[in-house]
């Protein structure tokens, strides 16, 4: 009998518990309809002596100081204040040429040949006015001035760079390219010929934006040899590469359309450029590259004698532009061309020099 009711009397135990328990919970429940209780949205305050001493901490403790930035070498163009710098060179790699402007470059005489010896019988003598107010005399040592500019050219010595470049057959061939990585900057200061209130001219320095349309051709005196900048598209994404790859690098083409703005000691507004060759002969051991567009200086001269009336303007006339000239030696062999050995300079001659042709 005992035995028998002890298990009801467990189980009456632990209904009675667990109606207490879900008692509980039916009471903290809330009612349809009614409005649920939310969070505090605020903490509680703390006490005020809290806050007055982290305040005072907070004044006696000055902030730490920052630690300074370094300085960018340079940024990209178009990305002030992004996070691109250009590859910094070590001294002594480049080669600057300093701007070369002569004043005696912006003026010259010279006879109107199309004049003087394009019209017959112009040469005769006036009774009432000077010899010197007839158009023979006014066309005979006429003085053109001109404005001169001459831009700064820095460079590293000639390179050398294997390259898969296309062929007309639509095949690849693996040839050897030599460049010259150049950057050119205008310093301003250009020559003006200014005229005065008196009639006579005299020489002012203006600053303007100058437009570079170079010519590079590499020449070997031992062989008679030159070589015409080539646009060799492939080979300038690798010497890019090569060189430099967040800086741009233009070709012959694509820099003669920019307009280069003038330079301070404070920002650097050079361009960067690139003159390529292939099929270079591998004997050269002495060469030369001519550079024109660097100044706008120019001489002329004509041939009088060969030139008579209804002939046309200019006729045997010969314009020669103001040249940058840089010598360079290679003393490698054909076999083992490395641009490591090639050097600025040639034995017993000059670095550079700037002549007419």
């Amino acid at each position: 009998m005992l035995r028998s009711a002890w298990p009801l009397a467990v189980a009456a135990a632990i209904f009675a518990t667990s109606g207490a328990y879900i008692g509980a919970l039916s009471a903290n429940e809330v009612p349809e309809g009614a409005a649920k209780p939310t969070r505090p949205t605020t903490a509680p305050a703390k006490p005020a002596g809290l806050n007055v001493q982290k305040a005072a901490d907070t004044k006696a403790k000055p902030p730490a100081a920052k630690p300074a930035a370094k300085k960018p070498a340079a940024l990209a163009p178009g990305a002030e204040g992004g996070s691109v710098t250009f590859r910094t060179l070590a001294p002594g790699v480049e080669v600057t040429i300093a701007p070369d402007e002569q004043e005696e470059e912006t003026s010259g005489a010279h006879d109107v040949v199309e004049i003087v010896q394009g019209i017959p019988n112009l040469k005769w003598t006036p009774k009432t006015e000077p010899s010197t107010q007839t158009l023979h005399d006014l066309a005979t040592a006429t003085m053109f001035r001109r404005d001169v500019w001459c831009l700064e050219f820095t460079f590293k010595p000639v390179r050398m760079l294997w390259v898969d470049v296309p062929q007309p057959s639509g095949k690849m061939q693996r040839k050897l390219i030599w460049y010259l990585l150049y950057h050119v900057t205008n310093r301003g200061q250009h020559l003006h010929s200014k005229r005065t209130e008196d009639g006579t001219f005299e020489i002012a320095h203006v600053d303007s934006d100058i437009r570079f349309i170079p010519e590079f051709v590499l020449e070997s005196q031992e062989y008679k040899k030159s070589y015409l900048d080539r646009l060799i598209p492939v080979a300038i994404e690798e010497i890019r590469r090569k060189e430099d790859p967040h800086r741009r690098i233009y070709d012959s083409v694509e820099i003669s359309a920019l307009k280069i703005p003038v330079s301070s000691d404070g920002l650097d507004r050079s361009v960067w450029g690139v003159a390529t060759w292939e099929d270079v002969d591998s004997r050269i051991d002495y060469f030369s590259i001519s550079i024109q567009g660097l100044s706008s200086a120019y001489r002329w001269t004509d041939q009088p004698a060969e030139f008579h009336p209804g002939d046309p303007p200019g006729k045997g006339r010969v314009l020669t532009e103001k040249t940058l000239v840089l010598n360079f030696w290679r003393p490698g062999d054909e076999f083992a061309e490395d641009q490591r050995v090639i050097r600025y300079g040639m034995p017993g001659k000059v670095d550079y020099t700037w002549v007419y042709r």
